[in-house]
C-alpha cells in the first residue's frame, strides 16, 4: 500500500546523509555516508543502501551493507571513516562507487554487479604512470568524489575548500578512461575557492565541498555546498569540465533566503553542513539533501523536496518541509512522530548547529538507545520559548488536537498556523517521566496549514507525537 511520504524520509533512527539519488530499474536508490547516532565524528558506520520504488517514496526499503570500511586496503585496521560516495554505472553495464578515506588523499573505487549488491574494492584513480590522484607532485587534496559517466568517458569532480585556506583552489574535474581508474585528463578547476573568487561571480557563495553533477537536457549542472554550508548552491555550463556559471542556491537546511513565511535571515532550523544533489522521479524533479540531529553535527538525516526549473534554467530555492517526499501536503487527521518538525528554534536564535548545543537552551531532535536501535525518534530540551514547526498538512474540520509528552514540565504548548501567529489553543501539561497525552479543543482553518507548537512555561518537556482529529 502506498504510503505519504515524510521528512526525514527514511526510519527516525537511521542516519544517512551526503545524499546521492540515482533512478535504476524504476527505484529510487540513495547512497550516502553513514553518521552514527551520538557519534563523535562524521561517517563512522559502514555504508548502506536504501530505495524505494519511484511511484511511492513512503515506502523505503533497507538494501543492507554495501560496503565496510575495512574492504578498502589502505584501512583494513577500520581506522579510517568513509566519506560521502557517488556511484554511476559503468561502459560495461556494472556499478562503480567512488569514495575518499578520511586520512588519505586519494580515490578509492568499489564495484558491484548490481545497484544495491555488495561492492568489491576495484582500486584507486591514478594517471597512466601509476600514480594515484592525489599524490603526484601539485596535486591538491582529493574529497567528496562525484561522477558522471557517458560513453566510455567517467567525469570524477572532487575537492573540498575552508574558506580561508589559499593553498586550495576550488573544485576540480578529472576525466577517466573506459576502465573508470586511468586518467585521461589531468583535473582543472571548474569551481573558485574564497580566495579566488574575485570576479568570479560566486562571491558569498564559494565552493566549499560536496561537487555533484547531474545532465539536464544539454546542459551540467553542478550542485555543491558553499561556504557558508547550509546551503546548496548550483552552476550550470554546456561542457563537463570547463564554463561553470553560477545560479543560485537551492536549498538551504535552515531556510535562509526564504521570506515566504518569515523573513528571510531568520534561522528556522540549526543548520551545518549540506550535501545532496537533484534526481527527477517520474515527472517531477527533487532535490536531496541533510538536516543535523541531536544538537550535533555528527548524526544527520537525509530529506528531499520536490524543486521545478523556470524557463531559463534556474531553481528557485525552496523551503524544508515535513512533506517534501509526499509532493503535497499530509492528511490532516491522524498521529504524527514529532521527529519530523522541519523547523525547530528558540528566542535564542542560532544559524548553526554545534557541539555546545548538547548540553545548552536549544531543542534537538533525538532517540532513546543506541545507535542500531529502533527507536522513534522525538523533540528533546524543549525549554519556554522552544518551537517545533510542522508544514504542510490538509486540514478539513480539524476540532481536536493531542500531543504526546514527558519530562519535568508544567507549563503548555500553543498551537498555531504560523510562528509568530495567533494562539488557536493552549494544551497544558504536568510533570510526568512517562509519555502521556494532552488533548485541546481546536478550529484549524481548513486548506493547507503549517502546524507550529511553542512549549511555555518552567522545566524542560520532550516532543514525541501530535494527532490530528
Amino acid at each position: 500500500m502506498k504510503k505519504q511520504g515524510l521528512n526525514p524520509y527514511l526510519p527516525s533512527w537511521e542516519y544517512i546523509p551526503d545524499g546521492e539519488p540515482y533512478i535504476f530499474n524504476d527505484r529510487v536508490y540513495v547512497y550516502g555516508s553513514h553518521d552514527r547516532f551520538n557519534g563523535h565524528v562524521f561517517c563512522l558506520n559502514d555504508y548502506v543502501c536504501w530505495s524505494a520504488p519511484v511511484q511511492d517514496l513512503g515506502n523505503w526499503r533497507y538494501e543492507g551493507v554495501s560496503y565496510k570500511k575495512t574492504d578498502d586496503p589502505l584501512n583494513q585496521a577500520g581506522n579510517m571513516c568513509l566519506y560521502a560516495p557517488d556511484v554511476t554505472a559503468g561502459p560495461d553495464g556494472r556499478y562503480y562507487l567512488y569514495y575518499v578515506l578520511d586520512k588519505v588523499s586519494v580515490v578509492s573505487v568499489a564495484i558491484c554487479d548490481a545497484p544495491a549488491g555488495t561492492y568489491e574494492f576495484y582500486g584507486y584513480v591514478h594517471y597512466e604512470d601509476g600514480t594515484r590522484l592525489g599524490e603526484r607532485e601539485g596535486d591538491e587534496p582529493q574529497f567528496d568524489p562525484g561522477v558522471l559517466t557517458e560513453g566510455d568517458l567517467t567525469y570524477l569532480y572532487t575537492g573540498f575548500c575552508a574558506a580561508g585556506d589559499t593553498s586550495r583552489h576550488g573544485a576540480m574535474a578529472t576525466v577517466l578512461g573506459p576502465d573508470m581508474l586511468t586518467i585521461v585528463e589531468a583535473p582543472t578547476f571548474i569551481l573558485p575557492s574564497k580566495p579566488y573568487s574575485k570576479g568570479s561571480g560566486f562571491e558569498g557563495h564559494e565552493f566549499f565541498e560536496a561537487p555533484s553533477i547531474r545532465k539536464v537536457g544539454d546542459t551540467y549542472y553542478m550542485i555543491y555546498s558553499s561556504v557558508v554550508m547550509h546551503e546548496l548552491c548550483y552552476a550550470t555550463s554546456k561542457h563537463p569540465t570547463k564554463g561553470f556559471v553560477y545560479r543560485g542556491v537551492i536549498i538551504s537546511n535552515n531556510d535562509l533566503g526564504i521570506d515566504t513565511y518569515k523573513p528571510a535571515d531568520k534561522p528556522m532550523y540549526y543548520g551545518g553542513n549540506n550535501h545532496g544533489s537533484i534526481v527527477e522521479i517520474g515527472e517531477s524533479w527533487y532535490v536531496f539533501y541533510h538536516r543535523h540531529t541531536n544538537g550535533s553535527s555528527f548524526s544527520r538525516q537525509g530529506c528531499l523536496e520536490k524543486i521545478e526549473f523556470l524557463e531559463d534554467g534556474t531553481i528557485p530555492q525552496v523551503e524544508v518541509t515535513s512533506c517534501g517526499p509526499n509532493a503535497g501536503a499530509l492528511l490532516g487527521q491522524g498521529e504524527y512522530p514529532a521527529y519530523i518538525a522541519c523547523n525547530l528554534f528558540c528566542k535564542d536564535e542560532s544559524v548553526y548547529t554545534g557541539e555546545l548545543l548538547m548540553d545548552s537552551q536549544f531543542p534537538r531532535i533525538t532517540q532513546d538507545g543506541k545507535d542500531g536501535d529502533e527507536e522513534t525518534g522525538y523533540i528533546s530540551n524543549m525549554k519556554d520559548s522552544a518551537t517545533a514547526g510542522f508544514k504542510y498538512f490538509n486540514c478539513q474540520d480539524v476540532k481536536s488536537i493531542s500531543i504526546s509528552v514527558r519530562g519535568y514540565c508544567s507549563g503548555s504548548f500553543e498551537l498555531k498556523t504560523a510562528w509568530d501567529g495567533e494562539v488557536l489553543a493552549t494544551i497544558p501539561v504536568q510533570f510526568t517521566n512517562v509519555w502521556t497525552t494532552y488533548s485541546a479543543d481546536i478550529n484549524i482553518p481548513n486548506g493547507d496549514q503549517a502546524l507550529y507548537l511553542t512549549y511555555r512555561g518552567p522545566g524542560i518537556a520532550n516532543l514525541a507525537s501530535f494527532t490530528l482529529k
